[in-house]
């Protein structure tokens, strides 16, 4: 039997059977084999009735001689096996359903081992739908670890575990494609041997071996799969030469603040990327508020200064025309002249061909917009930069259309998603990254409180004080409209609603993901001139909104959201030189809800605060072809095993330094394995 076979191939698993391991996405023997237990039981040792200490609900296993044959009773809606065990006054009753041929599996006078759970009902110890063994059956499993699998409808645990030892005892051995060296060097054991002992361990030092060796496999072969791709890669030549003088150190110098020292690192890594040989692919990655936005500016100034096009692609209009409304900014504070030229699906035909006129006819135009600049119409005459911001909500293909605009231009990919380095490493195996982890000194820190919904009247007229001191405030729900089922404050009731509790002057507006662009623009013009004091908003805001102005931040059911998008939206706060505030509304009793915020009110860091989120929810792939997927490991934990994440990636760098194309014998296995892996990853994407 192979690993590619179906399942039905697998002894005992017939058409129907195979049907309901669909639903686990268990396919093929490889599936089935891969579908690692989430948890394991020990069996514990056999005891008689009398032994029984507990009165609570607990699992055991109770040995007993029967008495009697059992009694089979048709009951109103099914039939009723019963048995009772034990002498008064301790008896336990044993009790199955829709199973009348217990009656003749069980034979008065022979002993028998009883597991399940027991519960005390009525006062009297219960045990339903036990399972039933033999003295000499149980003492074969006691003291083991069992595997426990998650299950579905129609699946259940031994189904699975019948299913896993027959593909054990049939399936071809698979080759071990870690070199022998390096298995040496980390102590692992053998691939097959790890295999058999995650799901049917000997003990509880086996167990760990054998995870240990199938999380470092399980990490060696992905950070392979993306750094022999690296290493394949022919670097793409520079075909753009910039100026070499101050001109970026003169724009600095005209700034109202000064740059951090991590600003002007990433400055400096993104002009010696574009004057170097080759093109420039580089990740900055920054929390909220760390001042990306400058650091792009500069850098497309400095296309435009070289007489140079450059481009900056965001994923939504509002951020768009923020940015366009800046940069226009920026280039009259400077004195620079230099055209400024925004694109967006939702400006009128006249405007977009205007805008179209204008990519081909002014050769260092800074040029802003959304999806737009990819589409077929845009057509560029000379772009040497581009800059895709808010990376988490473009996928790779977007971003190579982008680049195919031009002549093989610059990249530059911004993200406002805070992960570890190391792991930032490992999935943008392909780019360069650049990190801004400090926060402007004139930014003061925000101030937190996670409250429970007693607090709204005080909320309410604390955004009014605010608002009287001449500031804004967010209320972000996170639904548009109610819905029957979905509990949550929805955004277009509670509008209203706040337009009757807060005073007159205090103008209330509306914005949600299904208003019409037009007006998403339109509200978020005023909300910036300050004629909407207060913004009832879904997570639309969530994605680069900046208005200085606004110094509250309510968050209602604030336990809904994930703490990096709950980190995002605060971001769009404390953008301005007045103290600013985030109160985040727990509706729930949850203490894991409680927690998870407490973090959040805790730290104002974002690193820190994605670190905790990826160990609750684990990690996404925030930037690669699948949005929606996870970079879901099977068995390996980056946090928990972390050590293994590391050992592996060193081990990776090591054989490809001294072997880039895995063409040693030694490393053939490897390379089969690795096309076989890359293969299945291209398969399950969704482009």
């Amino acid at each position: 039997m192979k690993l590619n076979s179906p399942i039905v191939k697998v002894k005992g698993v017939g058409d129907k059977t195979a049907q309901t391991f669909e639903k686990l996405n268990i396919f093929t023997v490889e599936d089935v084999l891969f579908h690692f237990p989430r948890n394991y039981f020990r069996y514990p040792e056999a005891i008689t009735v009398d032994e029984i200490t507990l009165l609570q609900e607990s699992q055991l296993a109770i040995r007993a001689v029967a008495k009697k044959t059992p009694v089979s009773r048709n009951g109103r809606n099914m039939n009723i096996t019963t048995l009772e065990i034990g002498e008064a006054p301790k008896k336990l009753e044993l009790v199955w359903f829709r199973s009348p041929y217990i009656k003749n599996q069980i034979q008065p006078g022979k002993e028998y081992v009883f597991f399940g759970r027991m519960v005390v009902k009525n006062k009297r110890w219960v045990m339903e739908q036990s399972t039933i063994y033999t003295p000499e059956k149980y003492n074969e499993i006691a003291g083991l670890l069992q595997p426990v699998y998650a299950l579905t409808a129609g699946v259940t645990n031994n189904m699975l575990i019948k299913t896993i030892k027959s593909v054990l005892s049939d399936v071809d051995l698979i080759s071990d494609y870690i070199p022998a060296e390096v298995r040496k060097k980390y102590s692992l054991c053998e691939y097959n041997y790890a295999l058999k002992q995650i799901h049917f361990p000997d003990d509880m030092d086996n167990l760990i071996e054998a995870r240990r060796c199938l999380v470092f496999h399980e990490f060696f072969l992905f950070i392979m799969g993306i750094q022999y791709q690296k290493e394949k890669q022919v670097k793409d030549p520079n075909g753009f030469t910039f100026l070499q003088d101050s001109f970026v150190e003169n724009c600095i110098q005209k700034l109202p603040y000064p740059l951090t020292n991590a600003q002007e690192r990433a400055l400096g890594e993104i002009q010696a990327d574009m004057d170097s040989s080759f093109v420039m692919q580089r990740l900055v990655q920054g929390d909220v508020g760390s001042g990306k936005t400058i650091v792009a500016f500069l850098s497309m100034a400095r296309c435009a200064h070289s007489g140079y096009q450059s481009a900056i692609m965001a994923p939504t209009e509002v951020l768009a025309r923020q940015h366009y409304e800046g940069f226009v900014k920026m280039c009259e504070d400077f004195g620079l002249d230099f055209p400024v030229v925004l694109l967006t699906g939702s400006m009128k035909a006249k405007e977009k061909r205007e805008a179209y006129a204008k990519l081909e006819a002014c050769p260092n135009a800074l040029i802003v917009g959304t999806h737009a600049l990819i589409q077929e119409k845009a057509v560029y005459s000379n772009l040497a930069l581009v800059i895709t911001d808010e990376q988490h909500r473009f996928g790779v293909k977007q971003r190579d259309v982008f680049m195919e605009k031009g002549q093989m231009p610059h990249v530059l990919v911004m993200s406002a998603t805070p992960i570890p380095r190391t792991l930032a490493i490992i999935i943008y195996g392909d780019m360069d990254i650049s990190v801004i982890d400090e926060v402007p000194a004139r930014r003061l820190p925000i101030k937190n409180c996670v409250v429970d919904i007693g607090y709204r009247p005080k909320a309410y007229d604390f955004i009014v004080n605010q608002v009287n001191a001449g500031h804004q405030a967010y209320v972000i729900c996170p639904l548009v409209e109610e819905t029957e089922n979905t509990e949550g404050k929805n955004a277009t009731d509670y509008a209203k609603e706040l337009s009757q509790i807060l005073p007159e002057h205090v103008k209330v507006g509306l914005l949600h993901g299904k208003m019409k662009n037009d007006k998403k623009n339109e509200v978020m013009e005023a909300f910036g001139k300050n004629e909407i004091q207060v913004l009832v908003s879904t997570t639309v805001v969530e994605v680069g909104v900046n208005v200085p102005n606004a110094t509250v931040m309510m968050i209602e059911n604030a336990e809904k959201f994930g703490l990096a998008q709950l980190h995002q939206l605060r971001g769009r706060v404390g953008r301005g030189n007045a103290q600013s505030y985030c109160i985040m509304i727990n509706t729930s009793n949850s203490k894991v809800a409680k927690k998870r915020l407490e973090i959040l009110n805790k730290s104002n860091d974002g690193f820190y605060i994605a670190s905790e989120d990826l160990k609750l929810r684990g990690p996404g792939d925030f930037f690669g072809i699948r949005q929606s997927g996870d970079l879901a490991f099977d068995i390996g934990d980056i946090y928990q095993d972390a050590t293994e994440l590391q050992d592996a990636a060193e081990s990776v760098k090591a054989i490809l330094e001294i072997d880039s194309e895995l063409e040693r014998e030694e490393h053939g296995a490897l390379k089969r394995e690795l096309q076989r892996f890359v293969d299945e990853q291209i398969k399950n994407m969704t482009l």
